[in-house]
Formats: C-alpha cells, structure tokens, sequence
C-alpha cells in the first residue's frame, strides 16, 4: 500500500461542517484511502464504512434522515463508497447532513457526479472535492534513491501507475491493464450516460491514443471513427467525467500571434493510453515516446497540484508561426512554462515571442535525466 499525498489535505478538513467527495477512476484507490482514514481515526470516532453498489445499502440510504440514522448506528464518521451509484444521492445526503451536521461523511465516486446528475447542486456550499488519481511517481518511488527511480522510470512510461498495476509482477501488467482498459473504466459511462453503442466509444479512445501529444481536431475524429462531429464532442465529454481523459486547452491572452482555440486530449494514465493502442514496447524503440513521456510529466503536474491543493491550471502554448512550449502551469498570478523533451541535447530556449509577452514567467526544460523536477 502507498501512502497517498491527498490523504492529509483531506484530514485537514475532517469535521468542519462539509461533506468530503473523492473522485478519481476505477482502481485508483479511493476505497483503500477511506478505509486508511476511517481506520487511524477509529479511537477517536465510531468511524463505518459501506459500498453503496450493495442493493441493501441504497435501499437504506433512499430511506429519509431517520432510517439511515438507525442504519448507521451510533457511527458519526462514515465513508459512502461508489456514492454514485445511488438514485439522487445527492438531495439524500443534503437532507441528512442539515439534520445530522455533526456526522461527517466522505463520498467516493468512480465519476464526476455531474455524470449521473445526483449531486452537485443539492450539494453546493455544503461539500468539498478532491480529485485523486493513479499514484504519484513520487510517491510510487517513495523510498527509492535517484537512479532506483531513474530504473523504475521506463516501466512507469510503459505500465503506467495504477495501484495494482504497480504491486503485480511484470508477467502480469500487460494482462492486467488490458482487463482494466476493456472492463472497468468504462461502467460508469454505460450505466449514467445513456450511451450503448460500446465500440465507438472503445474506437474514439484508441483515434484519441494515436494523437496524443498533437492538437486534436473533431471533426477529423468524427470522420476516422466514422460518426458525427457533435457525438463525438458528446462522448469525449463524458469520458473526461469519467476521468479517462482531460482537455488541454492554448494558453492565450488574447495577443494576436497567440492560438486561442485549439486544444489537446491526454490521458490520467500512460498505462491505459498503451493498453489502447496495444503496445508495451519499451519506449526507446517507439516514435512516440516524446508524447508518452510529455503526457507522464503533465499528469505529474497535476497530481502534485492536487497535493497542494493550490488551483494550478495547465495549458499549452503556441503561435501561428510555429512557437510552442509544451505545458503551461498558471498558479495565482504566476506562470510557469516547461518544454517537455525525450532527451537532453541543445540548449533549449524560451521562445522570444513569449519571454516578450510574460517576461516574469519561469522557464524550464524537463528531460530523462532531470525528470525529479517534477517531484518537488
């Protein structure tokens, strides 16, 4: 077991008058990390645990504020696992914390809630939410020196970090993330969303695997997968919810040379974009090690970003004449660019049109062999 970075920024709001939701995909450890919690604060709280997939479990909790107050006991610390799947979960727990404020709850959900239209507004002002993803490299690597870290490195950029992934021995990644990719991260979309038809679903993930790194177009998409340009949109949208993918917008501040539309689609694991595409090579022999590693270091952005809960939002950045920086990171009032490349070679600079434009931004360039940067 790993000890996750999060777990203390979820702490830090234990009994505070909010209910806690953790989002994060399927297999992620969002169960693990709730009943650690639930388990350190066990001499202190009557602390429970239920999986709301458990048709008892959601027959209790449609039940109104009294009969789940019998259900849970004499319990005042009480984590809701896969919260989701409960029909309009989130009035049920509105109602019951307004009656019982002095219980806390944690929600988990293997979606954005906002998939299965429960919980977002019933909920406003009375929650907060915590997105957590695969394990860190970091905290993967906890233990490790610099070159056990650097050695471990090329089979995060294959495997990818998902709990199981990292704890299961090589002979069995492959046959993991494949039964992974096929069978678990789609349910949510499937059962929420409406949508049936499987294989285009499978058929977008794998157009959108094959452009990672590139700026995506949709009606190019629609045109290889052989749909509409507005299913499409529609699908990539539930599959951010579900959080296998995430957008990347251009950074722009409106100067005229400045893309301002575009975007790009990544992955929350390089494990599960090779699962699609099928291919465990090591990344040496392949032509897109550069986008599998710049999407690695991105990911790693955003977790530590997540730890910190600072509010960093990421872009990229491009000019029509061809000028681009690889991830852009806005902190507050501060801007932070890194050029993401496969290997060191030629000093890399910042592109004049930006050092012009954001003179105050910080500028750097992440490599295999600097790669700790980002472990800060």
């Amino acid at each position: 077991m790993y000890k996750r970075k999060i777990q203390k920024k979820i702490e830090d709001w234990l009994f505070k008058n909010k209910i806690l939701i953790i989002y994060g995909a399927r297999q992620v450890g969002k169960t693990t990390l709730c009943k650690t919690i639930l388990q350190k604060y066990k001499s202190k709280y009557a602390t429970s645990y239920f999986n709301c997939e458990h048709p008892e479990v959601q027959n209790f909790l449609q039940q109104g504020p009294e009969i789940m107050k019998q259900f849970f006991g004499d319990s005042n610390f009480i984590c809701l696992d896969e919260a989701q799947t409960v029909q309009n979960i989130g009035r049920i727990i509105k109602i019951f914390h307004d009656a019982y404020p002095d219980i806390q709850l944690i929600l988990t959900g293997s979606s954005s809630f906002e998939l299965s239209n429960t919980i977002n507004e019933p909920l406003t002002g009375r929650s907060l939410e915590f997105i957590l993803y695969p394990i860190s490299f970091s905290e993967y690597t906890e233990s490790k020196n610099p070159l056990e870290k650097k050695s471990i490195l090329s089979q995060t950029l294959i495997y990818g970090l998902y709990p199981e992934i990292c704890t299961s021995s090589q002979e069995t990644k492959k046959i993991l993330l494949l039964d992974l990719t096929k069978k678990y991260l789609y349910k949510d979309i499937f059962s929420f969303s409406g949508i049936k038809n499987h294989n285009l679903v499978y058929k977008i993930l794998k157009a959108l695997a094959y452009q990672l790194g590139n700026e995506v177009s949709i009606p190019e998409i629609a045109k290889l997968v052989g749909s509409t340009q507005p299913t499409v949109e529609h699908y990539i949208n539930i599959l951010e919810k579900a959080f296998i993918i995430f957008r990347l917008e251009s950074f722009s501040t409106n100067q005229r040379k400045e893309i301002r539309k575009s975007k790009k689609i990544f992955f929350y694991d390089v494990g599960i974009r090779n699962a699609l595409i099928e291919n465990f090579d090591f990344l040496d022999l392949r032509n897109d090690r550069g986008a599998v590693f710049e999407n690695f270091v991105l990911l790693e952005k955003k977790k530590e970003s997540s730890f910190l809960c600072d509010h960093s939002n990421f872009f990229f950045w491009r000019t029509y004449d061809q000028q681009e920086i690889d991830i852009i990171q806005k902190k507050e009032n501060k801007i932070f660019a890194f050029e993401v490349k496969w290997q060191s070679g030629k000093k890399i600079k910042t592109p004049i049109f930006f050092q012009n434009t954001y003179p105050d931004a910080e500028f750097s360039v992440i490599t295999l062999e600097n790669f700790f940067l980002i472990d800060k």
